[in-house]
């Protein structure tokens, strides 16, 4: 998300945005590069980190550290309360094969509020979007608004254009073209955000597994190397709830399954920890691009 998006969502002027910020955190680095730069804004920072998922270093970041369950809504709710959140940002991975593991309801037991919830809103409709819609709507019915989750880091977000010094062939520009439309399509039916192209073939598509399992399928299924891979936001995009990111291991993966090039949607993308992925590109020759459809023809 380009670094125009920070600017387009300015931080309102009201007491919510002066007191504290509750994160509501999931797996990666995500969560502490808001807590960064939400403490570098002047906000105190409270942490529900989702257990199992969340950094541990995290608690480092922040000026107040909670483990919560992944499913228990209630617990989150009771946090935030305590510390006076009005405002939260949702930010974090819960990496699905967790979700479908052979211990999944043991580990993942949820209270009787997300039961409560699950029930009234989501039994019928369990689609990412539906389950992050309902979060969003039972945390507005206690006072606390999610907030776009750039809105602390919008430096991290990808631009339009090439973003590397190392620059896409041709034959990767018609990939990045070809793969385009295929990829907001397979978005637009929920099956995932990602798909691998080589001469406007698909070689892999995103889906349950996530990015880095689809990218070693590809470099299995496509030796010869120099594929692309193209990574758009969901159709029904929330920048509040749903944000796709690479980071350093997307590249790393790419480098061993000798990809040759990375499409990411401007705007709508993080690039987390983003000169430090770009220049890794660069030493790995990945041409990182910036492309939403209108690009080089």
């Amino acid at each position: 998300m380009a670094e125009t998006v920070g600017n387009s969502n300015p931080l309102p002027d009201d007491a919510a945005s002066r007191g504290p910020l509750g994160i509501l955190a999931g797996e990666g680095i995500f969560p502490l590069l808001v807590a960064r730069g939400a403490k570098r804004m002047g906000r105190t920072v409270v942490a529900a980190a989702w257990a199992g998922c969340a950094w541990p270093e995290l608690r480092d970041e922040v000026d107040a550290f909670q483990w919560v369950g992944v499913l228990r809504m209630g617990q989150w709710i009771r946090t935030l309360h305590k510390h006076g959140c009005r405002q939260a940002i949702m930010v974090g991975r819960v990496p699905k094969r967790k979700l479908y593991s052979r211990w999944r309801y043991f580990q993942y037991l949820p209270d009787l509020r997300t039961a409560m919830v699950y029930w009234r809103q989501i039994r019928h409709d369990r689609r990412d979007q539906s389950v992050l819609s309902a979060i969003d709507r039972e945390l507005a019915s206690e006072g606390i608004a999610l907030m776009d989750s750039t809105t602390y880091c919008s430096e991290h977000v990808a631009t339009a254009g090439v973003l590397t010094q190392r620059q896409p062939t041709e034959k990767q520009w018609q990939d990045a073209r070809f793969g385009w439309d295929l990829c907001q399509t397979v978005s637009r039916l929920d099956i995932g955000q990602a798909l691998a192209v080589l001469d406007k073939s698909v070689i892999a598509v995103e889906a349950v597994e996530g990015t880095n399992a689809m990218i070693a399928r590809a470099g299995e299924l496509c030796r010869m190397g120099s594929w692309t891979m193209i990574k758009v936001s969901n159709v029904h995009h929330d920048m509040r709830l749903d944000v796709p990111t690479v980071g350093i291991t997307t590249i790393e993966k790419l480098h061993a399954a000798k990809a040759g090039c990375l499409v990411l949607e401007p705007g709508k993308t993080i690039i987390l920890e983003k000169a430090k992925v770009l220049a890794l590109a660069d030493r790995c020759k990945i041409a990182v691009v910036g492309y939403d459809g209108t690009g080089p023809r």
